[in-house]
């Protein structure tokens, strides 16, 4: 929970970093949205993942699930992060159908991208570390949505 709360911290930071927009309360939001509610919720769904496609057997399968995991972090997913990122950022008024297009465009963007890191995550760590492995891509992408906000926001 904590480590998740610490990968998807350190990723808006150093996103926070490349975009010259430091922000202590962004960073600490951001940590703990990562540890409480991302954390229980990923974990949660990868487990379903995993029990409702066990060991799956060739390339289809492995896809679906990687597909599966990827249409988790959906454009709304990604419309949430960034409301909870103007939110941290102290935007008086931090929602409107902006949100949506950032969410669609950078959800379609990343999409071979994340494809591919979903598959590898799904089929190639056992269950206890997807999580880890999902919230590392996710600091990765951590950049990327933050300059999604200014690119496409």
């Amino acid at each position: 929970m904590w480590r998740a709360g610490l990968i998807y911290g350190g990723g808006d930071l150093a996103a926070t970093l490349i975009t010259g927009h430091v922000q202590p309360m962004r960073a600490v939001g951001i940590f703990l949205i990562g540890a409480l509610l991302y954390a229980p919720e990923i974990r949660g769904y990868f487990g379903w993942l995993e029990r409702s496609r066990p060991n799956p057997q060739g390339f289809g399968p492995r896809l679906q699930r990687a597909a599966l995991a990827w249409l988790w972090f959906n454009p709304l997913w990604i419309a949430r992060h960034a409301l909870f990122i103007r939110w941290l950022s102290g935007r008086p008024h931090p929602f409107d159908a902006g949100l949506l297009t950032i969410g669609f465009t950078s959800f379609a963007l990343n999409m071979p991208v994340a494809l591919t890191a979903n598959y590898l995550i799904q089929n190639r760590l056992p269950l206890r570390w997807r999580l880890t492995g999902s919230a590392s891509f996710s600091a990765v992408m951590a950049v990327y949505y933050a300059l999604s906000e200014v690119w496409f926001g």
